[in-house]
């Protein structure tokens, strides 16, 4: 089988998009349809989710069958729905004897600051992006990536797209850890090696230069201050999504911890990260039979993560709204991380 450097490299991983480009949001949707043991590490102080209970080591639900990353804040949660009809009608989800009940943790950005806030991903976009799942995956400004955007401190009209970006890594005996993200966060994304900023809030509308949102925030900078008179300048919804998947066999338990140490690769990319404004999570899905240390599989999920930022930002498309690393990328004066 072809590594495909995605986390579909994990053997029956298959990831799908619906993305409507005149709105500009989407869904995607992470199927493991033959069950996989998930847990997920919330650090963010303004998530949106739905039934993130089953995740929990105490719940009756062992296994989960998809995961839903969407756009469109709250209203995006409904999108879930359609995944649940995918499922069901291919009799996959927790036998209750009638039927089988999919089981369908989901998490949403906020991207009704670009686009048309009133179109917003719904059940039929979540069923066909489960029609469209595939083992290719496609980066960048596309389906939860679509609107998502990234360095919002000064304000969406400084700031950069976001996206989406998946890797993998192979580890010891057979070990294959891969990461998916939706890059929406209110920091800047810097590249790992260098340090320098790959996306991030501008010094003016009109300025490819960089400001370095951590550096303005540790001199006393605050959000409120740059506050514009629209409702869209006014308020500063981010998310950074992130899943993780190996093909090890891990217990509830372990999974979780797999999520709280590759949740950490996030900030080694992205800064500031948790603020106050941020819902960041890490969903992480165990799906195969590997043996593997949980250490190692979470350093692996880190990575993985790590180069999957990466990927999001310089795949991103501004569609002639909002820049994008591509677009700037030969006029940027990038600064480096303080």
């Amino acid at each position: 089988m072809k590594r495909l450097n995605a986390i579909t490299d994990v053997p029956g991983i298959r990831v799908g998009h619906a993305t409507n480009l005149k709105a500009l949001t989407g869904c995607t949707v992470i199927l493991c349809e033959e069950g996989a043991i998930g847990g997920v590490d919330i650090r963010g102080t303004a998530a949106g989710t739905r039934q993130i209970d089953a995740l929990m080591f105490s719940h009756l639900v062992d296994k989960i069958h998809a995961i839903l990353l969407a756009g469109g804040s709250a209203f995006g949660l409904d999108a879930a729905t359609g995944v649940m009809k995918y499922l069901e009608e291919r009799g996959k989800g927790f036998d209750v004897g009638k039927t089988k009940i999919p089981i369908v943790p989901a998490a949403v950005i906020f991207d009704l600051n670009i686009g048309d806030f009133r179109v917003r991903p719904d059940r039929l976009m979540g069923y066909q992006a489960c029609l469209n799942a595939s083992r290719k995956v496609e980066e960048g400004s596309v389906g939860a990536g679509t609107g998502a955007t990234v360095g919002k401190l000064f304000g969406i009209a400084r700031a950069m797209k976001g996206g989406v970006g998946t890797s993998s890594v192979q580890g010891p005996n057979g070990l294959i850890v891969g990461g998916l993200v939706v890059v929406n966060a209110f920091g800047d994304v810097f590249d790992l090696g260098s340090k320098k900023i790959l996306a991030g809030a501008r010094k003016s509308k009109e300025s490819p230069a960089f400001a370095d949102s951590s550096k303005w925030m540790k001199q006393g900078a605050t959000r409120k201050e740059f506050r514009g008179t629209k409702s869209s300048e006014s308020t500063a919804f981010n998310t950074t999504l992130g899943v993780v998947a190996t093909n090890a066999n891990l217990t509830k338990k372990e999974v979780h911890q797999v999520a709280q140490i590759a949740h950490s690769g996030l900030a080694k990319v992205i800064s500031p990260l948790h603020t106050t404004f941020d819902g960041d999570l890490v969903f992480a899905i165990s799906y195969g039979k590997k043996k593997g240390d949980v250490n190692t599989i979470g350093l692996l999920g880190e990575t993985a993560l790590t180069q999957a930022v990466k990927r999001a930002v310089t795949r991103a498309n501004g569609f002639g709204e909002i820049p994008a690393h591509r677009d700037l990328s030969q006029k940027i004066e990038v600064s480096g991380l303080s």
